[in-house]
């Protein structure tokens, strides 16, 4: 049985949690009582986010300063938790990283960035705490892929991938794990406020003349995550147009969802 379902509060690791969704989401459990685990790379924006949440809600935080994208980061974050007898009941794997531009410009630090992170830290994070939660039957996890990963995106090429692959372990372990007790989440958002947001409006000029409305609000989009993970839904795609494009892009012949998504796709390069 769940944690929350017998009345006590659930610990909850979040990483990226530094800013974005990973920060709202971190509101969201304090919000209902839950302890919270608090990973990313930016230790200074930790503390004050673990200070805000216990400030707001009063809720217990730990902050834990690591890079992910680091080999064998995740299994040392599991040991060491082990060490202050930390069980994780939820497990929100929200760290990573956007890469806008052609492929053919891109370095090899940037690629190999986002698939050690986006693909690579992920993965070790599921391999280091889901088994733990498998042994005492219950645990839920939620994945925060993209819209992305239902349709190819030229000028972001590798991170559309990454978000597949997120997409597609967790549809495979969402079944993998049935009756077990664990479920396991995917959140799919479409284009949201975020500093990585702004970051690449920075980056590329054109990103700027988006229409507002396909812009999410990062709170409600982080609402929706909240919700899905703790209802045990496999995939949930916050916004209407979004929905409606993650079904278009599963109905879609692959060759003109390819020439669709190349005319939009290429303009942004």
């Amino acid at each position: 049985m769940p944690a929350e379902a017998t009345g006590s509060p659930s610990t909850v690791l979040v990483t990226g949690a530094s800013s974005g969704i990973g920060e709202a989401l971190a509101h969201c459990f304090a919000r209902d009582g839950h302890r919270l685990v608090l990973v990313a790379r930016r230790e200074s924006r930790l503390r004050a986010l673990a200070e805000s949440l216990c400030n707001e809600h009063g809720t217990h935080v730990d902050v834990v300063p690591t890079d992910l994208a680091r080999r064998g980061a995740a299994a040392a974050l599991a040991a060491m938790l082990r060490r202050r007898r930390r069980a994780i009941d939820v497990l929100v794997n929200n760290a990573g990283v956007l890469g806008l531009g052609a492929f053919v410009g891109s370095s090899a630090a940037q690629r190999h960035r986002m698939i050690d992170l986006n693909v690579a830290g992920l993965t070790d994070m599921l391999a280091a705490f889901v088994p733990a939660m498998v042994r005492r039957g219950h645990g839920r996890v939620l994945n925060v892929a993209s819209i992305a990963a239902f349709v190819p995106v030229p000028s972001l090429a590798v991170y559309a991938a990454s978000k597949a692959y997120v997409l597609s372990l967790t549809e495979s372990l969402a079944e993998e794990l049935r009756d077990t007790g664990v479920t396991v989440t995917a959140l799919c958002p479409g284009i949201t406020a975020t500093a990585m947001f702004a970051r690449a409006i920075r980056d590329n000029v054109r990103v700027a003349e988006l229409p507002g409305f396909v812009v999410g609000d990062v709170r409600e989009v982080a609402l929706a995550g909240y919700r899905a993970c703790m209802a045990g839904a496999t995939i949930t795609v916050p916004g209407a147009l979004n929905r409606a494009a993650s079904v278009a892009g599963r109905a879609t012949p692959k060759w003109l969802l390819r020439r669709i998504a190349g005319v939009v796709g290429r303009r942004m390069i």
